[in-house]
């Protein structure tokens, strides 16, 4: 085995990129899918309470999407081309699910019926926070099964569409939902009876994310061996910590225990994530395209490296501050 590269580095940064866009963005998603099903008594609670929770601070969360885009493009163009036109339409489909839900969640919490009846905006809101994440999910499945490949020219993968797509991309809005519950029981920790409204949806987020998950490896075991072998090979400790972890997480939720909980669902996340991406290395996108071939000159990694590390001294401070600040502040609450 080789040592790492300034390739490797760069591949590392770009992961953990996308595990915060999938825990911080991932919330925001379920915020929205439970405004679309809020119900009971306290339904205007429940949606004065996601628009106060996400604040008007939430479209933050995008730059590690735009981040993510931008580094892909600049450190593995080659990687960048193939994706961009072997997924073109389920990547198209959840940017503007992504677009939509940004103005229909601006439309809704500035305008007369915010937090109240389900307004057409509302609807918007909602089921463009569950067509995002399928559709990440989805094409997040193509690639790890090995469906996208180098090509002389032209060519889009079906890779997208298949049981195992299907069930990750409601896998993917299972734990949106649950992460999102989870917060939410911490952003109401002061209002019992609402609490307990999103100590039910995270139970219930918990039961559906855990099957789907479950099947999700019979699925891969069955259908897809470039994934299975990834995920019991060098994944398969981060696997066995992320099966254990899914039990503590739920059983947080069942004992309420908010906190505990918020931070197991998100580990959760990253134990999934964290599997399947070093299961592959040194792959970058199997079986084609791996990290040290498709990486571009040294030359261009070394400056983005220095980019990243100047642009990180001005963002991260720039994002705790922001949120510090204005979370919660939102015209809903009012």
């Amino acid at each position: 085995m080789t040592g790492l590269t300034l390739a490797d580095g760069v591949a590392g940064i770009l992961l953990l990129v996308i595990t915060a866009y999938a825990v911080l963005a991932g919330a925001d998603f379920g915020g929205g899918v439970w405004d679309l099903f809020a119900s009971g008594p306290r339904v205007k609670a429940q949606r004065t309470a996601i628009a106060a929770a996400m604040g008007p601070v939430w479209e933050a969360n995008h730059v590690w999407l735009i981040f993510l885009l931008v580094g892909l493009f600049t450190a593995f163009p080659t990687v960048f081309a193939a994706l961009s036109v072997a997924l073109y339409l389920p990547f198209t489909i959840a940017l503007l699910g992504i677009i939509l839900r940004g103005a229909a969640f601006t439309f809704q919490t500035h305008g007369y019926e915010a937090a109240a009846e389900l307004a057409p905006w509302g609807v918007a809101f909602g089921a463009a926070s569950i067509i995002a994440p399928a559709f990440l999910g989805a094409a997040l499945a193509a690639v790890a099964v090995g469906a996208v490949h180098a090509s002389a020219g032209p060519s889009v993968t079906t890779g997208w569409v298949s049981w195992l797509a299907a069930d990750l991309a409601l896998l993917a809005v299972a734990l949106c939902a649950y992460l999102a519950a989870t917060y939410l029981m911490v952003e109401t920790e002061d209002d019992p009876p609402l609490q307990a409204d999103f100590r039910r949806r995270a139970l219930g987020a918990a039961i559906v994310s855990g099957v789907l998950a479950l099947i999700g490896l019979v699925l891969a075991w069955r259908q897809a061996p470039l994934l299975w072998s990834e995920l019991t090979g060098r994944g398969v400790w981060l696997l066995l910590i992320a099966l254990i972890n899914g039990p503590v997480a739920a059983f947080a939720v069942w004992r309420r225990s908010p906190r505990v909980a918020r931070v197991a669902v998100a580990a959760q996340i990253v134990f999934v994530l964290w599997a399947w991406a070093i299961g592959q290395w040194p792959a970058l996108v199997p079986p084609d395209f791996s990290i040290h071939g498709s990486a571009a000159p040294d030359t261009v990694l070394q400056a983005l490296t220095i980019t990243i590390a100047v642009g990180s001294l001005v963002l991260v401070p720039s994002l705790w501050v922001l949120f510090g600040v204005f979370k919660g502040r939102n015209p809903a609450r009012n």
